[in-house]
């Protein structure tokens, strides 16, 4: 499954939640209080106004949410972006981006299409990208009433141990694989356990209709096989056609290298060898990487001799630096979809 990377900024870098057996006692957790995560986190919005109750069907089950809540606790790597689409600021997330040494506020809170809507807030972190799974001492003491785990390795054990604490709902029953759901069914998924599914699928038409737009426009998309991929342990790793990454690039038209998801078996990226480098031989290349390694792959001689790359086909997208387009392409979400269709039209252009 997904490899671990933990000396650079990478979020498609998901990792197994391998949930030890010897997990706290969550069931005694779930009765503690934390005074001082609640003064962090007051004034944290319900999902106010929506409709209740609902019950979500899941990979896991089903689970009813009685009421509007009002302390959300998000631990798959972009959940929290798809609550907040809803007005509400979870008091617990997921550090997908690690924050820089020394840099504050917290990184994940400050991408463009996000900061208005924390604005102050500053969410505890419930895991960070590379540990072995979620912390549910610090879920507990932050005494939730939902906890959303969609775009999220949390299996079966872990769900179990999440739902001692509060009401949990996992990712869709239609996954097959980890983080293949299209974006559309993870964010209508989650609002309809906010209560607000019908909000939801209207957000979702909307940037459709963005993707819609973006096709029409340029009719040229059509007819070039494209490929999304990053460097990683000295090679070129390739997302698949049902990596978020690659939705998004056939969603504004171009077709997609599906010869990569035969490969890659399931997961939503392969590291390819030598030999299979042939397979980004594409017309278009969407490369999500920072500077340091952006340049190191320039130097590799494989990637530099391909046709796209001598004709100048090649986006260089950076992915936590700068307007940070590979952020907002990895994460996929409600609000970071409209930004990152946007500047993806704009680096073929």
């Amino acid at each position: 499954m997904p490899l671990q990377r933990t000396t650079s900024l990478k979020p498609w870098r998901r990792l197994a939640a391998a949930v030890s057996a010897a997990a706290l006692g969550v069931g005694l957790l779930a009765g503690c209080g934390n005074d001082a995560a609640d003064e962090k986190n007051d004034g944290a919005p319900a999902a106010g106004g929506g409709a209740f109750p609902v019950t979500v069907e899941h990979a896991f089950g089903s689970t009813e949410v009685t009421k509007a809540p009002e302390r959300v606790v998000t631990v798959g790597y972009t959940d929290d972006q798809a609550v907040l689409a809803f007005g509400v600021k979870p008091v617990g997330m997921v550090d997908q981006y690690p924050n820089p040494a020394g840099r504050t506020p917290d990184i994940n809170t400050q991408w463009p299409w996000v900061k208005d809507q924390w604005g102050d807030t500053r969410p505890e972190v419930v895991m960070k990208n590379g540990d072995a799974g979620p912390n549910f001492e610090k879920i507990a003491s932050l005494r939730p009433d939902l906890i959303i785990a969609v775009y999220s390795e949390v299996d079966e054990a872990a769900y179990e141990k999440l739902s001692k604490i509060a009401p949990t709902v996992g990712r869709t029953k239609g996954e097959k694989e980890l983080f293949s759901a299209p974006w559309q069914d993870n964010a209508v998924h989650i609002a309809k356990a906010l209560g607000k599914e019908k909000e939801g699928a209207a957000l979702v038409k909307e940037i459709q209709g963005k993707l819609d737009t973006a096709k029409k426009a340029h009719p040229e998309f059509g007819g070039k096989k494209a490929v999304a991929l990053s460097w990683y342990k000295d090679s070129i790793s390739a997302f698949t056609s049902t990596d978020v990454r690659g939705r998004l690039v056939t969603g504004t038209g171009f077709t997609y290298q599906t010869e990569i998801d035969k490969i890659a078996d399931g997961g939503f990226s392969t590291e390819l060898s030598p030999e299979r480098v042939d397979l980004v031989d594409v017309d278009q290349i969407f490369v999500i990487n920072d500077k340091a390694d952006t340049d190191a792959l320039k130097k590799f001689e494989l990637f530099t001799n391909l046709p796209a790359v001598k004709n100048g086909k090649v986006s260089y997208l950076l992915d936590s630096e700068g307007p940070a387009v590979g952020a907002a392409m990895s994460q996929g979400t409600l609000l970071s979809l409209p930004y990152a269709i946007d500047e993806l039209v704009a680096s073929v252009e």
